[in-house]
Formats: C-alpha cells, sequence, structure tokens
C-alpha cells in the first residue's frame, strides 16, 4: 500500500514537471521571464554559485547529530571532542597580473591552403588545445609548478555561415609579457599553422573593465558575439588619440546601457611593463549578447566610438567558448547522463599525472 501511494506521488511530480516544462516552452515569446527554459535555469543555478545554504532548509532527520553550527554532538547532547581544521584561503593564481589578447586566425596564418582542410585540421586539434591551456592552468607545488601563464578562456571563432571554424581567440594572464609569448607558440594549434612562429599572431595588452554591469553571462540575451574594433593609424587621422579621448565616456555609457556586455576593455600594445606610456590603446575588444548578426551589426555600427570615426576596421564573429580552465567542473546532479565528458577530461587529466585529489589545491580539483 505505501509503494503504491509512492508511485502516485511521484506520477503526479512527473505531471508538474510536464506541465511546468510545457509553460516554458508554449510561452517563451510571450513571457519576459520565462525565456529561458527549465533545464537552462537548472544549468544557470549551478553556474551562478547560488547563495542556497543547507542551513536554509527545513529538512531534518534523526540521522543529524549536529548543534546550530554545524558540530557534531553525542548521544548525550554534549559536543564531541573533533579536531577542527584551518581551511586555506583560495589565493589568486601566482600568473595574475598582465592579461594578453592573442587574434589567431587559421587562413591569414596558413597562406593558400584550403579553408575546408584547416577546419578539419582545426576541429581535430581543439581537444589538445583545450588540454594544453588545462594542463597550463593546474598547478601546485609538485606538479607543472614552472608554468608561468594562465589560459583564460579561449573562443572558438565561426564563419558567417556558422558552418566553419576560422581561428581562436585567447586570453592569457601571467606576470610578463615573455611568458605570455612562450604559451601562445606552444599552442597545438600555432604549432601546426606556424611551427611556433608567432610573429604574425596579432598580440594585445588588454586592460579589461572590471565593473560589474559589463559582466553579463554570454547567452543570456541572445548569443554570444565577439567583436575587435581596430583604431585608424595616425597616418590616417592625426588626431586619432584625441578621437578615443573624446568619445570614451560616452562609448563607455552606450556599453553599460545595452546590458548585453560579457566583457570588454581597450587592446594596448603588448609593452613589457603595463605602465610603459608607448602603451598606447590601438582598438577596442567586446564579448557581447545579440539576437542575430543584424542586432549585432547594428550594435556594433551605432556604438559613439564608431560614430565618431575612430575605427578603421571591425571584425566580427559569433564563437564557441571552449572549457580551457578546468577549474570550476561540477558533477551535475540533476542529469547525471551530461558528466560523461567531465569524467573523461579527469581520467585525461590523471593520464598526464595531474593529482587530481591532492589536497594542495582542492580548489582546482573535481
Amino acid at each position: 500500500m505505501q509503494f503504491l501511494k509512492t508511485s502516485s506521488i511521484i506520477a503526479a511530480l512527473a505531471l508538474c514537471l510536464s506541465a511546468a516544462n510545457a509553460f516554458s516552452i508554449n510561452n517563451v515569446n510571450k513571457v519576459g521571464s520565462c525565456q529561458r527554459s527549465i533545464n537552462t535555469e537548472l544549468n544557470s543555478f549551478y553556474a551562478d554559485s547560488s547563495d542556497y545554504k543547507s542551513s536554509d532548509s527545513d529538512y531534518t532527520s534523526d540521522d543529524d547529530s549536529s548543534n546550530e553550527f554545524g558540530v557534531p554532538i553525542d548521544a548525550n547532547g554534549d559536543v564531541e571532542d573533533t579536531p577542527s581544521e584551518e581551511e586555506t584561503p583560495v589565493p589568486m593564481s601566482k600568473n595574475a597580473g598582465n592579461r594578453f589578447l592573442a587574434l589567431v586566425m587559421d587562413r591569414a596564418l596558413a597562406g593558400d591552403e584550403d579553408m575546408l582542410d584547416l577546419h578539419e585540421q582545426r576541429i581535430e586539434l581543439t581537444e589538445d588545445h583545450v588540454l594544453f591551456s588545462r594542463k597550463a592552468n593546474l598547478y601546485n607545488e609538485t606538479f607543472n609548478a614552472d608554468s608561468m601563464a594562465d589560459v583564460l578562456w579561449s573562443h572558438q571563432l565561426l564563419s558567417s555561415d556558422m558552418k566553419r571554424t576560422v581561428g581562436h581567440m585567447v586570453c592569457i594572464e601571467s606576470t610578463e609579457l615573455g611568458y605570455a609569448q612562450d604559451l601562445l607558440s606552444n599552442d597545438p594549434i600555432v604549432q601546426k599553422l606556424t611551427g611556433g612562429d608567432i610573429s604574425e599572431i596579432p598580440l594585445f595588452r588588454w586592460r579589461q573593465i572590471r565593473d560589474y554591469s559589463l559582466r553579463i553571462d554570454d547567452g543570456r540575451k541572445g548569443f554570444p558575439y565577439l567583436l575587435i574594433s581596430m583604431d585608424r593609424s595616425p597616418e590616417e587621422a592625426a588626431d586619432i588619440a584625441q578621437v578615443r579621448e573624446e568619445v570614451k565616456n560616452d562609448y563607455l555609457e552606450y556599453l553599460i546601457r545595452s546590458e548585453r556586455i560579457i566583457a570588454t576593455g581597450p587592446m594596448h600594445l603588448p609593452t613589457e611593463f603595463k605602465d610603459d606610456p608607448s602603451s598606447i590603446a590601438v582598438g577596442d575588444f567586446i564579448l557581447f549578447n545579440a539576437a542575430d548578426i543584424d542586432d549585432a551589426i547594428e550594435f556594433a555600427e551605432n556604438s559613439p566610438a564608431a560614430q565618431a570615426g575612430l575605427y578603421g576596421s571591425m571584425k566580427l564573429h559569433r564563437y564557441n567558448s571552449l572549457d580551457v580552465t578546468g577549474k570550476f567542473v561540477a558533477t551535475d546532479t540533476v542529469y547525471p547522463e551530461r558528466n560523461k565528458h567531465t569524467e573523461d577530461m579527469k581520467e585525461a587529466l590523471e593520464h598526464w599525472g595531474y593529482p587530481v585529489d591532492d589536497k594542495q589545491t582542492k580548489w582546482l580539483n573535481w
């Protein structure tokens, strides 16, 4: 009899979930707050590091033998003599300090090689690129201790017809320019395209604007696009530095009011030192959300900087984000079938020799 009751409850819950899914799908164009499906909301819940705590729950169990502070108590109600363990705060990366952007465009580096062949080569090397980046990021006192540069993100650029990959843009963080250049040179994709020669790869010092209003989740409002806008040269416009200065505030306000910016900031010449006066701004870099390509183009062309004639060229791409950090991968408890790739990556890192359960770097582990 108890089994029948449990089955009835499960059936009722299934009907509720079906109804909820139907509402989300059928009303996606009618209700602004329901534009994301239930599955997306659940994924976002984990990705956004919700403030939910187990102490917020009303659930109690006879097996819970702890006081209000979570300290275990014995059968007599006395606090057990359990040794405390002091947790070490998660530090910043030892490589924090400077951010660099590198634009790796396959056709520009490979000459007249067939575009489809380049696409196939890049797809074959994507896993190597991801593992290379993750290994650079995953280090401690005993493993990979000589890593001197982090790969913060890598975005795979797509062709205008969305059928091919045409390159990637990578953000490298390091204390010195030379370390960032070394990492870029050893990237498996760069090795395939140029043999490690990075002289033809555009590299910039990136001064990211960290304001929270310019850090919207990618894909939250449409699809993610990448925009690279290069200033006109002093030969083309002698007053170009003045134009950039005059339009700076209006441009920033335009970005903030758009409520679609994922990340942005000016690109500077890649000097050895951050405060070098010769590291002048030469362009702007933006990751942003747009409904479609027409919306993306309209947003780019209507910015105060573009309207003022600051840019000599503007390059726009849809992109795919590659999970190159390896630091924030969590098991999906809602949809366990999605954990295969997580487990595959863990197995690959173990094969490489990384101690995935190492207590030295518990904040990096699985």
